[in-house]
């Protein structure tokens, strides 16, 4: 599992871990009753505290991403279907409100712009 993290971005590095991590989960990277790193090992190899990963675990977690067992480790959740659609669904809105906003800037109009999606909808 590769987690790049970064000193320029302006998100802490809890939430670097929590995105990618998500992200290795939403893309089928990691899959159900895979486990992650410990903690411990995890902060070696990113060169972090400990403290941070266990932050970024307890997120995931938090989310329903991950299942954290006791002197057993961390594991991706098996329920994690619907959290992934919830997490997709999230980041479709938040696609669209961008488009929506470039969309007014620019005149688009709503038939445009529902024309748009039909089209590429129906081409994948």
């Amino acid at each position: 599992m590769e987690i790049i993290i970064s000193n320029t971005n302006s998100k802490p590095i809890y939430e670097q871990i929590v995105m990618q991590i998500k992200e290795m989960i939403m893309n089928g990277k990691l899959k159900p009753n895979d486990p992650l790193p410990s903690m411990r090992k995890l902060a070696k190899d990113l060169h972090i505290s400990i403290i941070t990963t266990q932050r970024a675990y307890d997120e995931l977690a938090k989310d329903g991403f991950i299942n954290v067992i006791p002197a057993k480790g961390a594991f991706v959740s098996t329920q994690n279907n619907d959290f992934i659609r919830e997490e997709n669904l999230r980041r479709i809105e938040k696609g669209i409100q961008e488009i929506c906003t470039l969309a007014r800037q620019s005149g688009v109009t709503k038939e445009e712009i529902q024309n748009l999606v039909t089209m590429n909808y129906e081409e994948m």
